[in-house]
């Protein structure tokens, strides 16, 4: 299968790029804007770069193509500086790339969404059927990129499957990726760099977290399910249980005592009067009904992230 992913360099592209090389055998076409090279961390693949304001260029890059799975996007980070823009990238360059695709004949087209399009924070019981309330520029530019994917697919004209993901989580392809703003992510690089880890809030918040290992999983499977197990194209993705952030930070801690033999203290501030412990379950039932079995590789991951951080950054003070 040839498959073109889009934001090939970011974090999840690199991981999801190694996966499909590695372990599916899949023909690879890494989409860049800016690199032309193959990466030192995977080599052997093609590197496309795409020029998002030319369709005829689009439409270049996806002739032979099988699948696509769209992963290039604007950070909530940047889509909160620039709203203009996000609906720029996030929207209108998905419904460029949609429409080079349909052209080309693809017969698959994936478009990574996030779950934070349901609402700010995540609360109580979220499934697919459950109304996006959250008007941050970041969800509704992803609001829009989906409408256009699952437009196209209600219509036929390629097989369209969005993924609302929820926190993933893990070690980066390259330690350049855009990924250390994630809060286990974050947690690992100051275990590292300060031996400590420090959290902004009392960690009351609940979070559904999943690793990278079960994301890439994940949508591998959804390249492989049939047309006829799609449905309406829409899936949710998380870990499938959520836990506080304490509760997290208190796992790589632990996790930090077993791999780089310290275990980090723990600073947190009082919890405020705002801050609650909302339930939260984040439903994949959809998802698991198409036959995808998620794993518990949760120590793996973090060892590895920790590994990551100690070999880039433990000399960095």
């Amino acid at each position: 299968m040839r498959t073109l992913i889009t934001g090939g360099f970011g974090y999840l592209g690199g991981r999801l790029a190694q996966f499909l090389v590695n372990q599916a055998g899949h023909t690879i076409l890494l989409g860049s804007r800016q690199q032309t090279r193959p990466p030192d961390w995977l080599p052997h693949v093609e590197v496309i770069q795409t020029r998002w304001g030319s369709p005829a260029s689009l439409e270049q890059i996806c002739i032979g193509v099988n699948t696509v799975v769209h992963l290039a996007g604007m950070n909530a980070q940047n889509c909160t500086a620039d709203p203009a823009a996000a609906l720029e990238v996030n929207g209108l360059a998905t419904a460029h790339l949609l429409n080079a695709a349909i052209k080309q004949g693809v017969k698959r087209f994936i478009y990574l969404s996030t779950a934070h399009v349901y609402g700010n924070p995540l609360a109580g019981v979220i499934t697919e059927e459950t109304c996006p309330t959250n008007l941050h520029p970041y969800a509704t530019s992803h609001r829009a990129g989906e409408d256009v994917v699952r437009a196209a697919h209600h219509r036929g004209e390629i097989e369209g499957v969005v993924i609302r993901l929820s926190n993933g989580y893990g070690a980066p392809a390259h330690k350049d990726a855009n990924c250390w703003m994630l809060l286990a992510n974050d947690l690992c690089r100051q275990a590292v760099q300060l031996k400590e880890l420090r959290l902004r809030s009392s960690g009351l918040q609940r979070r559904d977290f999943i690793t990278m290992t079960e994301v890439v999983r994940a949508v591998l499977h959804c390249l492989d399910i049939p047309r006829t197990e799609c449905g309406d194209g829409l899936f949710n993705l998380g870990g499938g249980c959520a836990v506080r952030v304490i509760d997290l930070a208190n796992r790589i801690a632990s996790r930090c005592g077993e791999v780089l033999g310290y275990i980090p203290p723990i600073m947190l501030p009082q919890a405020s009067a705002s801050e609650n412990d909302l339930p939260l379950t984040y439903r994949i039932d959809k998802l698991l009904a198409t036959g995808f079995s998620p794993r518990d590789n949760s120590a793996e991951e973090i060892d590895a992230t920790l590994r990551l951080c100690h070999d880039a950054y433990g000399n960095s003070l």
